[in-house]
């Protein structure tokens, strides 16, 4: 009679690492008006209209705000876009990000 061959698997668990969180922050400046920085939260960052002013008072008050936490590829994206669309209007709209 033949030899059977066994073999036994071992499974390791691999465990998921969460993506590292980045800050979105939104400077003030004294050429971009308060209607572009509501509109492009409510845009970009899909914030409610009120939410969206209260941001705008916050960054006009305290010189700046956080207005998002997202993964690194979606907070650099969100600053390109914002960045692209405050050139086109004629805007020196800051943002940057830094680890949540």
């Amino acid at each position: 009679m033949p030899q059977e061959k066994t073999s036994t698997r071992e499974r390791k668990r691999v465990d998921t690492i969460q993506p590292r969180k980045y800050k979105v922050i939104m400077h003030n400046d004294d050429k971009t008006t308060m209607d572009f920085v509501v509109m492009v939260l409510t845009q970009v960052f899909f914030k409610s209209k009120k939410e969206a002013e209260f941001l705008m008072l916050t960054i006009h008050n305290e010189g700046q705000a956080v207005v998002g936490i997202y993964t690194y590829d979606i907070a650099n994206s969100k600053i390109f876009k914002v960045k692209r669309m405050a050139t086109e209007a004629g805007f020196p709209l800051k943002l940057t990000a830094e680890p949540a």
